[in-house]
């Protein structure tokens, strides 16, 4: 059973950014494309609301693609952690009651990318191993692990 988990863990921290991923680059096509339901107000790029927008779209684009996977989750781990302190914790003490549990998640799992790497399934992955280079970290250690 253990060597089960090695050999899939990888592959889910890739499932986990490109879902993570997806769900996250809604909000920013919600404010800059009205889909998949129209935004409460305009986005304008000299906004705060609409800047974050750019940011969710692209950056939640490229993770969802893995290309410049840590980068990217870094950004968008200190965007999340400022929208909540900005627009949720006004609002009081818990993020259940001001709404801000899915900014606080997001932050968190966009932290995690950060340190652990966009996974096997990606194009940070591919780009690596078409120059030579050996596969993430973590597959590496995986199957260090597999062969002991």
């Amino acid at each position: 059973m253990n060597e089960f988990f090695i050999r899939w863990s990888p592959r889910l921290l890739s499932v986990l950014r490109i879902i993570t991923a997806f769900l996250f680059v809604e909000h920013g096509m919600q404010k800059w494309l009205n889909f998949p339901a129209p935004a409460k107000a305009a986005a304008t790029v000299m906004s705060l609301s609409g800047f974050a927008g750019l940011l969710e779209l692209c950056g939640g684009a490229l993770l969802l693609l893995g290309l410049f996977s840590r980068s990217v989750a870094f950004v968008l781990s200190g965007l999340m952690a400022c929208a909540y302190f900005f627009a949720h914790a006004p609002r009081g003490f818990w993020p259940l009651l001001n709404r801000g549990e899915l900014a606080v998640l997001y932050c968190f799992v966009f932290l995690y990318l950060w340190a652990a790497g966009p996974g096997p399934w990606s194009l940070d992955a591919w780009l690596r191993s078409r120059k030579g280079q050996s596969g993430t970290d973590r597959v590496e250690r995986s199957e260090f692990l597999l062969n002991r």
